[in-house]
């Protein structure tokens, strides 16, 4: 109902439901007069006037006050309330209305408020999980890092480490010609030889080789004495940063971590399994290991936890096969950190959960720098580019970090085998038009090798200098080197790609490429059988590689080898084939099995070998009567001839120190040898961290 019109009556009512004045109406709607007759302006609110112009001469209806309230949705104000003049906007009290209590009330408001709260809680709990699971809150540890280059000699430089204090780094480098520890200060722009080849062999890119004592007054490096086949001779020596002779620190020790209260020493010893010991500071022959790797497995770079809570290593098959690990310090189940299944290295922890490491990645390039939050268990690439990453530690509060950032390059070369009474000549490298070339092997009047272009790795054939490309396979690692058949007329080549592991043959040409077996966890390198009908191949089950037989032209491939088995190699005749070990130490030993069945060997007499790791590729001369295989440290290795029939050796080549041969393959004839060889330039490379 609208204002009342002058001249009009409204309807007649009872006496009772007339209001006569502002004040009544005002009493009524307990508001004050000013409110009422602003909203009766405003708000259209029914009152009426007597036919003369008074405006005081007003009156309204209860009911008509009480409809026009209800049509506008107005809840009504507490009993006894008298309205403020700034409160002109809020609606009038109905009393006509049942009043509702205080529980009805309450019950109503919660049950619409409720629900919406649940619904609210449940959208910001779920948008916090989703957001912790992407790690939306993460942050780039070395996002603000200083960088800063220490070492731009033309020499290499690895394996780096700095004192817990941060103010010295130690790194090993051949500047003097030979592997040497080397010691500055930062930000001095001195370098001190501490070791002038006084140390045994020292590099082993397998483990953390330099560290410092817990108050920085040594530097202790890792050691393997020469003329030693066994495991026995590694041991962690100590320098004086001062200077000094080298002494043994921890015998028998092969890599070591300090609690970072230095009250307790974690180590592992070279045995199988990399045994894994905690002791209250020194190594005691009573000492029972917390963890072993099960068989043909490493445990390397032991590292404590800033709060002691945890032993963080690295475990798996060697080189590349490998996660992060960590166990109580008194023992039990060792819980999985990382899933890269590749080649993982150097872990270190700046706070208790900000882990730090280098990896490699599915296609075999890298390593690069890592982090991940241990809780969070997301792994994350720091640093992207073309710089390769092979060390990494840190100081004792995080803050400064020292980096190995190494070019490699891998070359091919050819040498003639001289005879015994002459002097071997040089060696020579084959120009290649690829730039890089390595796993090479000789076929019937050709060299077939493998090439790198980013992340794809191909086949070539070398013919009177002139190179063609075979099989190329986008993001394809080809691994072990491919395998030439007795005839040579075709090849055999084991591919990780996109996630499996492929063995391919294909004819010597590069036509008819096939795949031969995809669903086998195929490890190390293919070799043909000497009739061709099969290729046999490490096969890993259950973590252990054993050889298998693969027929070429179908059929089910069957192990043949019960133990551990890889990398093998046909005697010509068929008789029998060689084959790795696994892994002890930094050693290996080769085996023979006779194949008297396509399902079972047996083993065959030959005499005693152990070799280094390093290069695992052996091949036969004089029609199956000799065995040659390379031997010495792990970053520099000759080529030896073993008589199988006498046990006799003979050392065939006295390469340069610098000469670093990963791989090789002899002629058919004997007469030559093509190896690939490896050649690093490295620097160390500091990075400070701000502190948070």
């Amino acid at each position: 109902m609208g204002e009342g019109v002058p001249g009009t009556q409204p309807p007649t009512r009872p006496a009772e439901d007339r209001l006569d004045s502002w004040k009544e109406i005002a009493a009524f709607l307990d508001r004050d007069v000013t409110t009422v007759q602003r909203w009766e302006k405003r708000e259209r609110m029914p009152v009426h006037r007597h036919v003369h112009d008074k405006m005081g001469s007003v009156y309204a209806s209860r009911v008509e006050l009480d409809a026009w309230a209800r049509g506008r949705n107005i809840r009504a104000s507490d009993n006894g309330r008298t309205g403020p003049e700034n409160e002109s906007d809020v609606a009038p009290r109905v009393e006509p209305a049942p009043p509702k209590t205080a529980a009805s009330t309450s019950r109503t408001r919660w049950t619409v408020v409720f629900p919406l709260a649940l619904v609210s809680a449940g959208l910001v709990i779920g948008t916090g999980l989703w957001l912790r699971a992407k790690e939306y809150f993460w942050r780039n540890p070395i996002a603000d890092a200083r960088f800063q280059t220490i070492t731009e000699a033309d020499a290499v430089a690895q394996g780096a480490t700095v004192s817990r204090d941060g103010h010295f780094v130690a790194f090993q480098s051949d500047r003097d010609g030979r592997m040497d520890v080397w010691l500055t200060q930062v930000g001095s722009g001195q370098f001190h030889n501490l070791t002038r080849g006084a140390a045994p062999e020292m590099a082993n890119p397998s483990v953390r080789t330099l560290g410092f004592s817990p108050d920085g007054s040594l530097v202790t490096f890792w050691v393997r004495k020469k003329n030693e086949p066994s495991g026995a001779d590694i041991g962690i020596w100590a320098v004086p940063t001062l200077g000094g002779e080298p002494q043994p620190y921890l015998e028998g020790v092969a890599e070591y971590d300090w609690s970072h209260d230095s009250s307790q020493l974690t180590y592992h010893t070279p045995g199988p399994g990399d045994p894994l010991f905690v002791s209250n500071g020194e190594r005691r022959p009573e000492d029972q290991p917390i963890f072993r790797a099960p068989a043909g497995l490493h445990s390397h770079f032991p590292l404590w936890a800033p709060d002691a809570g945890f032993i963080y290593f690295v475990q798996g098959e060697l080189p590349d096969k490998l996660d992060i690990w960590r166990i109580r310090p008194s023992g039990g189940t060792p819980e999985r950190i990382t899933s890269h299944n590749g080649r993982v290295t150097h872990p270190v922890l700046l706070d208790n959960r900000t882990l730090m490491y280098l990896a490699s990645d599915p296609d075999g390039s890298g390593p690069w720098l890592y982090s991940m939050d241990v809780e969070r268990r997301i792994a994350h690439r720091l640093i992207s580019g073309v710089d390769r990453y092979t060390s990494l530690a840190a100081s004792a509060d995080g803050l400064r970090l020292a980096v190995t950032v190494a070019s490699p390059k891998r070359t091919l070369w050819r040498m003639r085998i001289a005879d015994p009474n002459r002097e071997a000549p040089a060696a020579a490298q084959i120009p290649l038009t690829t730039g890089t070339g390595f796993s090479p092997r000789f076929g019937a009047n050709y060299l077939l090798y493998v090439s790198a272009t980013g992340t794809t790795e191909s086949i070539w054939k070398l013919v009177n200098g002139t190179g063609t490309e075979l099989w190329s396979g986008a993001g394809a690692q080809i691994f072990g080197g491919p395998a030439v058949s007795r005839d040579g007329r075709n090849i055999a080549f084991s591919v990780r790609q996109h996630g499996k592991a492929l063995l391919y043959v294909m004819q010597a040409d590069g036509t008819n490429a096939r795949i031969v077996a995809d669903s086998l966890n195929l490890q190390g390198a293919p070799a043909w059988e000497p009739d061709g009908q099969s290729i046999a191949s490490a096969v890993e089950e259950r973590g252990v590689p054993h050889l298998f037989r693969v027929p070429v032209n179908g059929g089910s491939p069957a192990a043949f080898v019960k133990e551990y088995s890889v990398d093998p190699a046909w005697a010509p005749d068929g008789r029998f084939v060689v084959y790795s070990g696994p892994d002890i130490g930094t050693t290996f030993s080769v085996k023979a099995a006779t194949a008297e069945s396509a399902a079972h060997a047996s083993p065959h007499a030959m005499p005693a070998l152990t070799l280094t790791r390093g290069a695992r590729h052996l091949t036969f001369l004089n029609g199956g009567r000799a065995l040659v295989f390379l031997r010495g440290e792990i970053q520099h290795k000759d080529l030896w001839q073993i008589d199988l029939e006498t046990g006799s050796e003979r050392r065939l080549t006295h390469l340069a120190p610098d000469f670093d041969i990963r791989d090789f393959d002899i002629s058919p004839d004997g007469s030559e040898v093509v190896f690939e060889r490896a050649e690093e330039r490295s620097d160390v490379v500091l990075l400070d961290l701000p502190r948070p």
